[in-house]
């Protein structure tokens, strides 16, 4: 079977991007493609090159959930098969929320189902103001079971509720006013803000970001006390770090203290 995403890895900056390249069919995810996703991502987060993660999709749509044709065969095939296939994509969840490096998921067109799901499980997304977000699953008699956990971090219990219960796509600025866009770019001038957006969070301290990350993440549904005690820890590890000892000795050089 043919490659189904395409990765590369610029030295210069140090993102790698990564394509979902299925576009005759809207890089729907198929078993295929999120295997070699979770390699691609796996080779990355082990390369000391790449600072930044992208994830987009090739062609007008960034993905448009899972394959209905495999989805189809794993329910004929029984609640086993269904069962590995979910699992396979909560996998590919839970990687992209423990890997060290910032993941971006760039969308373009529309970004559904499992596909918007997968664009916010990455850590941060940039959008084109011309991409749409949609839970459609219910339309299906089906439920948005596995982007779930992800999509009430991030808009809150109500609002969740409401996207999954009507289904109905959201336009981009929408997204954005409910929490599931960092950013909305004009169509226009997309690739070029995409890159700056990128080059510049590539500049920041490798691991200033890789502790702030782990640490957001690890004190998701912890108590205030235990959230606190977390960050002290944290802390003492990044005065540890050359990072850090080097911005603070900048610092005071331009402060003249």
């Amino acid at each position: 079977m043919a490659r189904q995403l395409h990765s590369a890895i610029d030295e210069t900056n140090g993102i790698a991007r990564i394509t979902l390249d299925r576009p005759e069919r809207r890089n729907a995810l198929n078993g295929a493609l999120i295997e070699e996703l979770k390699d691609a991502l796996a080779q990355v987060q082990a390369d000391d090159r790449v600072k930044v993660v992208a994830i987009a999709g090739a062609g007008p749509d960034f993905c448009a959930g899972a394959d209905l044709h495999e989805l189809k065969e794993a329910v004929e095939a029984g609640p086993e098969a269904s069962l590995a296939d979910a699992q396979a994509l909560g996998d590919l969840f839970l990687l992209l929320r423990r890997m060290d490096k910032p993941v971006v998921a760039i969308v373009r067109g529309r970004a559904l189902a499992g596909g918007a799901g997968l664009a916010t499980a990455c850590d941060m997304v940039l959008a084109s103001r011309s991409a749409s977000f949609g839970y459609p699953e219910v339309r299906l008699g089906f439920v948005p079971a596995m982007v779930m956990a992800i999509l009430r971090r991030s808009v809150g219990e109500k609002r969740a509720f409401e996207l999954i219960a009507f289904g109905d796509p959201i336009d981009a600025d929408t997204a954005a006013e409910y929490g599931l866009v960092n950013r909305v770019f004009p169509a226009e001038s997309f690739d070029s803000e995409v890159d700056s957006f990128l080059e510049a969070l590539a500049s920041r301290s490798a691991s200033a970001l890789a502790l702030s990350k782990r640490l957001l993440y690890q004190i998701d549904g912890a108590s205030f006390e235990a959230a606190i005690r977390a960050g002290a820890q944290v802390n003492v590890i990044a005065r540890m770090t050359d990072d850090c000892r080097e911005g603070v000795l900048r610092f005071l050089e331009r402060s003249g203290d």
